[in-house]
């Protein structure tokens, strides 16, 4: 059952389906509730179904391949799950994030797309620094996606992840350990963190709760499933954002480099508030699709 009627798909003699009508009524049932890129969604629901990728299944679907009953039937129930707007990585229980398969599900928040960019301004500033092993802190770290991205890919770094949430923690730990378990891991909140760390950290970088607290996400996906810990600063969406300027002014050597993660009106509104902390140069970037995304400052 894909849309509460029994797909109409043509079935082999073998008891097999044919994978590219599986895939069209299954892309069809998700664009017709709204899901934004409902075909997407099916080849990545069907690969998780079968244990392939989305690259076997399209080449499956291109040269009338077919796809096992016992798939199908999970392939459905996946379906029907997406139907109500469940955010696809919590029914796979993974996401992409740049060159890591994190794993996501209730509590954490899912790593978005936009976020690995922001992280490269992270990664390029621990690949300038002249010291052997500088040291980074991810400041609410959730999936851990940020940590675990400046760890693996600038192996001399010393990295931290800070995150006080119960429910966002075991996802934390989960994903450092699946990918060597060098991110050192802190449960903390990240107005206060790490007073330890005062003044010997090269790169600060966060992806804080930024959305204003009467801007309620039109997305089923984010405003029913995303933790609010993790959505909502405050009535401007900038109370995170003080806390961790703060945090980062203390943290930071001289010279180092803050970045910071925000909506696109707001590129204003954080560099004003970390000007008025003391940091230089505050620098708003783009995203690749040409919204302000990232804010950067030295310390």
């Amino acid at each position: 059952m894909i849309d509460g009627r029994e797909a109409r798909i043509a079935v082999g003699g073998d008891g097999t389906f044919a994978a590219d009508r599986l895939l069209d009524e299954a892309a069809a049932a998700l664009g017709s509730v709204g899901v934004p890129t409902p075909r997407v969604d099916a080849e990545l629901l069907l690969a998780w179904a079968t244990d392939t990728s989305r690259g076997a299944v399209q080449a499956r679907a291109l040269t009338g391949g077919a796809i096992a009953g016992a798939h199908v039937e999970r392939f459905r129930q996946a379906v029907a799950r997406r139907r109500t707007r469940e955010p696809l990585q919590h029914i796979t229980g993974e996401a992409y994030f740049r060159a890591l398969t994190l794993a996501v599900g209730p509590g954490v928040f899912v790593p978005r797309p936009e976020t690995e960019g922001v992280v490269q301004f992270g990664i390029d500033a621990l690949r300038g620094t002249a010291v052997p092993a500088p040291v980074a802190v991810d400041l609410g770290s959730g999936s851990g996606a940020i940590a675990i991205a400046m760890d693996t890919e600038v192996p001399n770094a010393v990295v931290y992840a800070v995150e006080r949430s119960p429910a966002a923690l075991p996802w934390t730990r989960r994903n450092v350990e699946a990918h060597g378990g060098t991110v050192r891991l802190v449960e903390g909140d990240l107005a206060d963190a790490l007073p330890e760390l005062d003044g010997t950290v090269s790169v600060v970088v966060s992806n804080p709760p930024y959305v204003p607290d009467d801007a309620v996400p039109v997305d089923p996906e984010v405003r029913d499933h995303d933790p609010a810990m993790a959505l909502y600063g405050g009535p401007d969406g900038l109370d995170a954002v003080r806390a961790l300027a703060e945090t980062a002014w203390r943290l930071l050597v001289p010279g180092g480099v803050l970045v910071v993660e925000h909506a696109e009106p707001q590129g204003a509104g954080v560099r004003e508030v970390l000007a008025a902390r003391g940091f230089r140069s505050p620098e708003t970037h783009v995203d690749l699709t040409g919204r302000d995304r990232t804010t950067t400052a030295t310390r």
